[in-house]
């Protein structure tokens, strides 16, 4: 079967991109000629069945090259941000991206699309509960821009499908972790609590999910999902408290033991979208500040029961960021 994979370099898509090899796939990694090729580096070559396309999801022509001939297509490109200024350009990739890569699929006929959403596109919460697919979107009043692109995106491709236009069904992991997710530029504060360098924890909440799960989540979702459906690939609801307990744990070090109070958090939070407004995108934004704070908390019910989903305990997946940490010199 020949699959292409948006997003192929990155931290998830890279982790797909070598499953798909291994069950059998002949895939095309679509990437920028600009792109950080690191991550596939040991899978590409002569003798492997990856190729690399040269395009990119916001110029739709580049897709119509790239998709054909193509059975299924992994769309995982996307950029996550939490800073106002990062909003056009979440905007055009995340969303005007995903129109594009609706479209090319469309014109061509591809037999499936996979959608990779977001546990964002469903939302969040204030208070310590549960959502799953059928929750409400309650957080739109504060137009944070990575929760917002995403929903946009992830409506793009159910209405899609709703019209008849396409086949394609969605998949929503929480926050994953796992060998390598260090590098992505999010886990900053992660890693300064391997290293015991920092004090304070907020007072929200999140769920933890394995890479390996979140892959084969979606490997389940191309062959049992239903047509215009989404699915949850969640595993273990803690506390930030928690989650960085158990990471410094793993690490042997020191955790946080000071709750960083929400008004403080938002008021740094003011500030810095201040400075932002001047040029100066340093410290925390008023969206770290929300995001923090939050309880993201998600039950995967429908797909382990319509999929034969097994997530592992998160525990296994933060000691094995933690243990990648370690190997590769970020907790010096």
């Amino acid at each position: 079967m020949k699959a292409l994979v948006t997003g192929a370099n990155g931290f998830l898509g890279s982790w797909l991109t070598k499953r798909l090899l291994l069950e059998g796939y002949q895939v095309k990694a679509l990437v920028r000629k600009n792109s950080d090729l690191s991550e596939l580096a040991d899978i590409a070559g002569p003798y492997t069945n990856l190729t690399l396309a040269y395009g990119d999801v916001t110029q739709r022509e580049s897709l119509l090259q790239a998709f054909a001939g193509q059975d299924v297509i992994f769309h995982l490109a996307g950029v996550v941000g939490y800073k106002k200024y990062l909003r056009p350009q979440m905007d055009l990739v995340n969303v005007q991206g995903t129109q594009n890569v609706v479209d090319a699929c469309q014109l061509l006929q591809i037999p499936k699309l996979l959608h990779l959403s977001s546990v964002v596109a469903i939302g969040s919460s204030f208070k310590p509960e549960i959502l799953n697919e059928k929750s409400s979107y309650n957080i739109e009043n504060l137009n944070l821009g990575y929760f917002e692109t995403k929903r946009k995106a992830e409506q793009i491709v159910l209405q899609a499908v709703r019209e008849k236009k396409i086949e394609a069904v969605c998949v929503n992991p929480s926050t994953i972790y796992g060998f390598g997710d260090a590098k992505k530029g999010s886990r900053k504060n992660q890693i300064n609590v391997a290293r015991g360098q920092m004090r304070f924890y907020s007072a929200g909440g999140v769920n933890v999910v394995a890479a390996e799960d979140v892959v084969e989540g979606i490997l389940l979702a191309l062959k049992k999902g239903q047509n215009g459906e989404r699915y949850i690939l969640s595993s273990e609801n803690m506390t930030i408290h928690d989650l960085f307990i158990k990471i410094a744990h793993a690490a042997g070090s020191k955790p946080p033991e000071i709750l960083m109070p929400t008004w403080l958090l938002h008021t740094l939070g003011w500030v810095g979208d201040t400075l932002s407004s001047f040029g100066v995108h340093k410290g925390l934004s008023s969206e770290n500040a929300y995001t923090a704070t939050m309880f993201h908390w998600f039950d995967s019910s429908k797909a382990q029961h319509e999929l034969g989903f097994k997530p592992r305990p998160a525990d296994l997946a933060i000691e094995n960021s933690v243990r990648w940490m370690k190997d590769n010199g970020y907790l010096k």
